[in-house]
């Protein structure tokens, strides 16, 4: 597989992250092959960057499900400077989804803290147990309006695990295509698999150059919502 370079410099580089492929193995005898992986074998040089031999270069990630821009760290500086970064809310991020329903406002923020049930997040975190949360906050904005599904502009200020997911079924518009939070819902024509993609990212670089990456909507997505205007659904 051919992981495409859609931004790099001296410190660090940008790559446009397939659909399907895990960010990095979960432990050194996990069979599959992963970007880091596919990385570390096209560019060396990433071995020992970083705090894992598992994620040479990774300073965030992005689920398998998910599509869009990855930032690598080529050194150790820029590892722990961009590291440092996302761990201090200083990266814009906004993704494009489609989601079932309708919003009840076109824009709006979602505050609300999250909790790990098993393999899920909820915001259910009060009942039988009580879960451990940490604070979590989605800004949003519709950008187009279909019948039974809107797109939707997500902006993360905080970056939990599934936060865009468990928060969007939280105002009662689950992600289409997404297995693991949304019931059987009909999905819309064209789409096999969860409709989120890593669109945009905003931060200034290591040497103070504000960088804003931009990575398309995937051809199968944008098929997908050129069947939703022609259908009118």
């Amino acid at each position: 597989m051919t992981i495409p370079v859609i931004y790099e410099d001296e410190h660090l580089f940008a790559v446009d992250k397939p659909y399907g492929i895990s960010v990095h193995k979960v432990s050194p005898t996990d069979p599959q092959t992963t970007l880091a992986d596919i990385l570390a074998a096209e560019r060396p040089s990433l071995i020992g960057v970083g705090e894992s031999p598992l994620r040479p270069g990774l300073v965030h990630r992005l689920d398998k499900e998910t599509s869009g821009i990855m930032v690598i760290a080529k050194d150790q500086p820029t590892f722990e400077y961009l590291k440092n970064l996302f761990q201090t809310r200083q990266v814009q991020k906004e993704y494009l989804a489609l989601v079932h329903g309708h919003p009840a406002t076109p824009s709006g923020t979602i505050d609300a803290p999250l909790g790990k049930l098993g393999t899920k997040q909820t915001t259910q975190i009060r009942g039988k147990r009580e879960l451990v949360v940490r604070d979590a906050v989605t800004d949003y904005e519709t950008v187009k309006a279909y019948k039974d599904f809107t797109l939707v502009r997500v902006m993360p200020r905080t970056g939990r695990t599934h936060q865009i997911r468990v928060h969007m079924k939280h105002i009662g518009c689950p992600l289409a295509g997404d297995k693991l939070y949304t019931s059987k819902k009909p999905l819309p024509p064209g789409l096999e698999r969860l409709f989120l993609h890593a669109w945009k990212l905003r931060f200034a670089g290591p040497d103070g150059k504000g960088l804003a990456l931009e990575a398309d909507l995937p051809q199968d997505l944008q098929k997908t919502l050129d069947m939703l205007e022609s259908s009118g659904v």
